[in-house]
């Protein structure tokens, strides 16, 4: 017997040979849409039998105890986050500790990225409470929405009531540094005026790899929790699939790094920089890592309680 999964996950290329139908499955047919912003409701979505999902938003679902998704940890997107600190290019600031004090602007404060970017920042002595945190939106292309989610604090978590882009902020010295995802249109041109905090963030994160033992996931695939416990071995098959496409397509970027100039030196560096097994899936190999991530929403304060690596990956998920 065949199932149909239908599964909804952002425009990762690892994911091509799935897409291409160079890994299949004689039991689980896997029906991909690739989508550009994560799902708000899984479990409500008559379209979709699994998805990516937020790491942080799921660790607060399960606090809550909800039941209706079970997440398992096949992290689909990682990704260190000292590059991902930005200011102009004039500011004097150099080093993370060199925020303390100092204006942050976030795209969203319980996005799993800017949780492990504040992570990054309390190894360096910068705690949420030694900076001034703004959430707000990165471009004017992108939308006004809550970005607190219910997690500010007058003089110390706010959103601006004018709404102004956080670029802009950036630029006119209202803000000193911002966290951002993905880089904004034009930041990657000579004379953007906006770098790296840290300039070099390649070393940085090395140094933090070498002192953490993993890469920081932010997020994972959910599954709704009916369709995983009518068919336990949809886990293990979509977590095969999924890591035999990126296995698949490490080797193909390898062999044609000729589509940037200067990708296989990064290729080179990151196979003997990092052990063989940094993207392996399943709770024991990540277990670290999810305790890490627990112990930061919980300092953090966006857990109020401490949460298990058991709990949050429970039975079918192990």
């Amino acid at each position: 017997m065949t199932v149909t999964l239908r599964i909804a996950t952002r425009d990762w290329d690892y994911l091509t040979p799935l897409l291409l139908g160079d890994i299949t499955s004689k039991h689980l047919d896997l029906k991909i849409t690739r989508v550009s912003t994560l799902l708000n409701d899984l479990p409500g979505s008559s379209e979709f039998d699994a998805a990516e999902m937020s790491f942080s938003r799921y660790s607060s679902a399960m606090a809550g105890g909800q039941g209706d998704v079970i997440g398992i940890p096949c992290f689909i997107m990682r990704g260190f986050r000292h590059r991902c600190i930005i200011t102009t290019e004039e500011s004097p600031l150099e080093t993370l500790a060199d925020l303390k004090g100092k204006r942050i602007g976030v795209t969203g404060w319980r996005d799993s990225g800017n949780t492990w970017t504040r992570a990054a920042l309390r190894r360096a002595g910068v705690g949420v409470e030694d900076a001034f945190w703004l959430a707000g939106r990165l471009t004017a292309e992108h939308p006004i929405t809550d970005r607190l989610d219910g997690f500010g604090r007058p003089g110390r978590i706010e959103s601006d009531p004018a709404e102004r882009p956080m670029m802009d902020m950036l630029r006119n010295g209202d803000l000193d540094a911002v966290f951002t995802p993905f880089m904004p249109n034009g930041y990657f041109a000579n004379g953007s005026g906006f770098r790296q905090v840290v300039r070099d963030f390649r070393a940085a994160e090395a140094a933090y790899y070498a002192d953490v033992g993993y890469v920081p996931a932010h997020h994972l695939v959910g599954i709704k929790a009916d369709i995983a416990r009518a068919n336990p071995w949809i886990v293990e098959e979509l977590t095969r699939l999924i890591d035999e496409s990126q296995v698949m397509w490490t080797a193909k970027r390898r062999k044609y790094a000729e589509t940037s100039p200067f990708v296989l030196e990064e290729l080179i560096y990151a196979a003997r920089m990092l052990k063989p097994d940094w993207n392996d899936s399943g709770r024991e190999q990540n277990r670290a890592m999810i305790a890490g991530f627990a112990e930061e929403l919980h300092v953090q304060g966006i857990l109020r309680t401490p949460i298990s690596v058991e709990q949050l990956f429970p039975g079918l998920a192990a």
